[in-house]
């Protein structure tokens, strides 16, 4: 008997009110933390950034989603939230990656270069691919 993979399918507005009833306590979580906990050790290192790539997302994803209706009206590309989701996290994971090299002392333009340049080559390969 052959394996069914279900797909849950959840719609672009209620993908966006996730995201958006998401973002507030994200944001609240992460300003609390960086109120009450120290920044010393690795673990309060690591939940400080894994906060702010969390609300980064919650905030970038929507945004992209509505700049994409917006602003972006071509029979090529259609606005999902699916596209909207994968660019707000390139862009929350460019900007975290370079916050991170930054707190390392091991930032350099070069590094912020190589870094947006991934992020451009993952986006075009995956508008290039047919869903």
């Amino acid at each position: 008997m052959a394996k069914q993979h279900l797909r849950y399918r959840i719609s672009n507005r209620a993908a966006l009110s996730l995201l958006g009833g998401l973002a507030l306590p994200v944001w609240a979580a992460f300003l609390l933390f960086t109120y009450f906990v120290p920044p010393q050790g690795l673990l309060a290192f690591v939940a400080f950034f894994v906060l702010l790539l969390g609300a980064l997302i919650c905030t970038f994803a929507p945004l992209a989603y509505l700049f994409g209706l917006l602003f972006i009206s071509s029979r090529l590309y259609r606005a999902t939230i699916r596209h909207a989701l994968r660019q707000g996290t390139l862009l929350s994971l460019c900007i975290v990656l370079n916050l991170i090299l930054r707190a390392l002392h091991s930032w350099s333009i070069m590094a912020a270069l190589a870094i947006v340049a991934a992020a451009v080559l993952v986006e075009i390969l995956s508008l290039a691919k047919k869903w």
